[in-house]
């Protein structure tokens, strides 16, 4: 039997309310079939996730394994597949019908390139999806330079689990990840098709993203036990994935820049949770952020930089975020660019949240 061209890999775990519609999603693609074939790992449900699963045999291939995270779904699944290129799917969103037609195109043009990413629509639970996130048009990650993994630093939500598909040759050479990530395993696979060849992100929205309350990667504001395992998955991957980068060849000033707003933003999630520091390190944090978001200021800019680390030395870390929050709330922004003006190193404007018009909302819905 001829190996299909494309493998998908759906990971699942205790997602019976979903599971179905990304199956089905799968399997509705305007795409050929013959072309396709599809693998969901189960990573021990407790639920009907399995019976919902062995409904569709044999056009589905079940894998069921004991529980043990994301990595370990990707580790037992990945070899099992024998498609040229494997797009992922997690268990709790679905795609849309022209996902596989648009990355395969994609593969068929740039024949050099490691990995597709795109645009995708955000869906509160069961809701009508009613914003997108997507880039202001298709372009290209990888780690070339500083500028370029600042560039493909701010943009990685276009290159998430659902939205990820990656030439089965790059995942032999990146190999088994670290079993301890037991969400967020797509995070070194994104990074290292970056330094393997590169991604197309395309400009259109080809899946729907779910948040709700199971979701591990998007804890609420009050989910403490999820922030701090957040927290830890994050340091774990932080430690890992330069080390490997370096094996492929990428410089520590490129690995840096295409870190640093992540590194920022964990040390604030640590700040704001407890977990890290006191005022100094609050001031520290804000003074790194500003720096790595921001460029050439005029003097009233900096002023009111320095008004803000003012606060930050004289609030205690909790109370000074939750003026920071309530600042963005109000978007009092504008009183900011009033008194002067930074320029973005990278435009705000590429990667866009946008909402969704009711005649944009897909029939894949």
């Amino acid at each position: 039997m001829n190996a299909p061209l494309i493998s998908v890999l759906i990971d699942t775990y205790n997602h019976e309310r979903y599971i179905e519609q990304a199956i089905v999603s799968v399997l509705e693609q305007d795409f050929p079939a013959s072309d396709v074939e599809v693998l969901v790992v189960d990573d021990g449900s407790s639920d009907e996730t399995p019976s919902i699963v062995q409904k569709f045999a044999p056009l589905v291939r079940y894998l069921r394994k004991e529980n043990g995270g994301q990595a370990s779904a990707f580790n037992a699944g990945i070899p099992q597949l024998r498609g040229g290129i494997v797009a992922f799917l997690d268990g709790d969103d679905w795609w849309a019908k022209r996902k596989l037609t648009a990355i395969a195109e994609a593969f068929r043009a740039n024949p050099e390139i490691a990995a597709v990413g795109h645009g995708f629509y955000e869906v509160r639970d069961s809701d009508p999806p009613r914003e997108m996130i997507v880039p202001a048009n298709s372009c290209r990650f990888d780690l070339s330079s500083v500028d370029a993994a600042r560039f493909a630093g701010r943009g990685l939500t276009l290159l998430g689990t659902s939205r990820l598909s990656v030439r089965r040759e790059v995942l032999n050479r990146i190999g088994p990840l670290p079993v301890e990530l037991v969400f967020c395993a797509d995070t070194p696979i994104l990074a290292f098709t970056l330094a393997l060849g590169g991604a197309v992100i395309l400009e259109q929205p080809l899946c729907y993203y779910r948040i709700h309350a199971s979701n591990l990667c998007a804890p609420g504001a009050n989910d403490a036990a999820k922030i701090l395992r957040n927290i830890e998955i994050t340091e774990i991957f932080l430690s890992y994935i330069p080390k490997r980068l370096a094996e492929f060849g990428i410089s520590p000033g490129v690995t840096e820049a295409f870190f640093e707003s992540i590194r920022v933003e964990h040390e604030r999630t640590k700040l704001q949770s407890g977990q890290s520091g006191g005022r100094w390190k609050v001031f520290q944090t804000e003074w790194e952020r500003f720096h790595a978001y921001y460029r050439r200021p005029t003097l009233g800019y900096l002023m009111f930089e320095c008004t803000v680390g003012a606060c930050a030395l004289l609030l205690p870390p909790p109370r000074f975020y939750q003026l920071l929050a309530w600042y963005g709330r109000n978007d009092l922004r504008r009183f900011r660019n009033i008194l002067g003006r930074a320029e973005p190193k990278v435009s705000p404007a590429f990667f866009q949240r946008r909402p969704v018009a009711e005649r944009e909302i897909s029939a894949d819905h």
